[in-house]
């Protein structure tokens, strides 16, 4: 092995596995969590769903979990730089999951910036009672009609200005790099959001009808067993709610030191992620019983998910129970923080592709990164066709975006390359709960039959039924033709040369884990290969 280098400042790292574990959590740990798993739970059969959910955690989310650590641990790079040392055709893998993290990160920062203002709106009750759908769409966004006035690109003050403060915040974190700043403040929200939210449950369990909704919750339907459909939402919604397969985690598992326990930290991310989602389930259908018992209604008719239950739901009932406000501040500061850690999480993918291709520093990255996303990202969510573009893109980069690149992650690594067989060496060689066969099926078999088949199901839906009814057009730009547009980008980036500074056999940390494993990169192309046994 060559024994020149031309780079010797080591890659950087987390503060400790703690700070990791912190990091993964709150990563993982985010809108998703609060708005979309109670109400999944509840149409997937309420308590009787808890069965597929915990299958799903446990046969897919945390093998894939370990997946995405082994590689990012093992290979010791962003998503491209690691696919690329497992082998150099595998780089556009990483260059997808970078590209999905773009597109969701310009849209991602406009639903913080909705939360912190809705975190002020709340203590003022400013949306009024009884006119909370009215103000969010109308008052609030501003909204558009995009199917009958096409684009309108009008700017919304009240959005753009909290959106500008959320991507200046962002990129002083993503500046103060892996340590001081992202370690750092999730060290500080993770803790607070937890506080801030069981202080809302416990204060939702006390209202008037929380019973009902918790009864609404968890009953089990056990019939919804027998719905294939029940089981495919709870695997899908375990693929979204981990981070895993677009790049977050093989690259937060990269700032990991050398000898660092990978499974028993995948195993408390996923439970602890799975902890908060229950707990943000309890605290939810309470407050939609007091909503339903104040409206004279049944839980199933206030029940929703995603931006109405969030900005339209939840503003109703901060409207109508006593403390509101706080209720309202607690949901909503929560949800900012959930959001805001999420983000920088998501960015950091983009900037350590960046960093780990070109040779940059960290501040010259973060700021070629985050100023130009924020720019197209003021440009599309500050503005009244806001909410329809985010929509869109949310819908089709999820479907099409990050189920396909797992499937073809989980192909290419276990059938093209056979590099599982490496992955739970490198898993088994520094962890307590060690992985063997079934973890290898799991990822191989199992998380490719299932994902496919979510695939499958996604694009018939969606080329049978226009997705929200938006037209054609609109459609064709901020839904198929992004899908499309994403993979032939990840192919263009991966022809770019690799900066001198930055290429697999000149990280002298690289090295000596090759060392230590009997592993070695060719010279030219950075793939790896079995210089003695080491358990391939």
């Amino acid at each position: 092995m060559s024994t020149v280098r031309t780079r010797t400042t080591k890659r950087e790292a987390f503060g400790s596995r703690n700070v990791f574990i912190l990091s993964a959590i709150g990563s993982a740990v985010g809108l998703g969590n609060i708005w979309r798993f109670p109400y999944v739970a509840y149409e997937g059969g309420g308590g009787a769903f808890l069965i597929p959910y915990l299958c799903a955690l446990l046969t897919a989310g945390i093998p894939l979990l370990f997946f995405d650590y082994a590689i990012g641990h093992r290979f010791r790079g962003s998503a491209p730089l690691a696919f690329r040392r497992m082998h150099r055709a595998a780089e556009p893998l990483g260059w997808w999951q970078v590209l999905i993290c773009v597109i969701i990160a310009v849209y991602y920062a406009v639903i913080v910036a909705w939360a912190a203002m809705y975190t002020w709106f709340s203590a003022q009750l400013t949306w009024g009672a009884g006119n909370e759908e009215d103000f969010f769409f109308s008052e609030f966004l501003q909204m558009g009609d995009v199917a009958s006035g096409g684009l309108s690109m009008e700017f919304v003050p009240q959005v753009g200005v909290p959106l500008l403060i959320v991507w200046v915040v962002t990129i002083v974190i993503m500046g103060l790099g892996v340590k001081r700043g992202i370690g750092a403040v999730n060290m500080v929200l993770l803790p607070l959001l937890t506080l801030m939210f069981i202080v809302l449950v416990v204060q939702a369990l006390f209202l008037p009808g929380a019973m009902d909704g918790l009864n609404a919750f968890f009953t089990p339907n056990w019939a919804a067993l027998a719905d294939p459909g029940v089981w495919a939402a709870a695997y899908g919604h375990i693929f979204f709610s981990l981070s895993v397969a677009f790049g977050i985690m093989v690259t937060y598992s990269s700032y990991l030191k050398r000898k660092t326990d990978l499974t028993g930290s995948g195993l408390v991310v996923g439970f602890a992620n799975s902890g908060f989602e229950i707990l943000a389930g309890i605290g939810v259908f309470a407050a939609l019983g007091f909503m339903a018992q104040a409206q004279a209604v049944d839980v199933i008719d206030v029940a929703s998910d995603g931006i109405g239950l969030a900005f339209v739901a939840f503003p109703t009932i901060v409207s109508q129970a006593a403390g509101g406000p706080i209720i309202g501040v607690l949901f909503f500061g929560a949800l900012t923080f959930a959001g805001l850690t999420s983000m920088i999480s998501i960015l950091e993918v983009i900037v350590a592709a960046i960093q780990d291709k070109l040779g940059w520093g960290r501040v010259r990255a973060t700021l070629i990164v985050t100023i130009p996303l924020g720019v197209i990202s003021m440009a599309f969510f500050s503005t009244t066709t806001a909410l329809a573009v985010l929509d869109t893109a949310d819908a089709f980069v999820n479907a099409f975006g990050i189920m396909a690149v797992a499937l073809v992650a989980v192909i290419v690594v276990a059938w093209m390359l056979h590099k599982l067989p490496v992955l739970q060496e490198h898993l088994n060689r520094r962890s307590s709960f060690r992985v063997g066969l079934i973890w290898k099926l799991l990822v191989g078999v199992l998380a490719p039959v299932v994902l496919g088949y979510l695939l499958i199901s996604e694009l018939i839906t969606k080329i049978n039924t226009p997705y929200g009814e938006y037209p054609g057009w609109f459609l064709s730009i901020f839904g198929w033709g992004m899908v499309i547009g994403l993979v032939i980008l990840a192919v263009a980036l991966s022809l770019i040369p690799w900066s001198g500074r930055s290429h697999a056999k000149d990280d002298p940390e690289y090295d000596d884990f090759l060392t230590e494993e009997k592993y070695e990169p060719d010279a030219e192309t950075g793939t790896i290969r079995t210089t003695k046994g080491a358990g391939a």
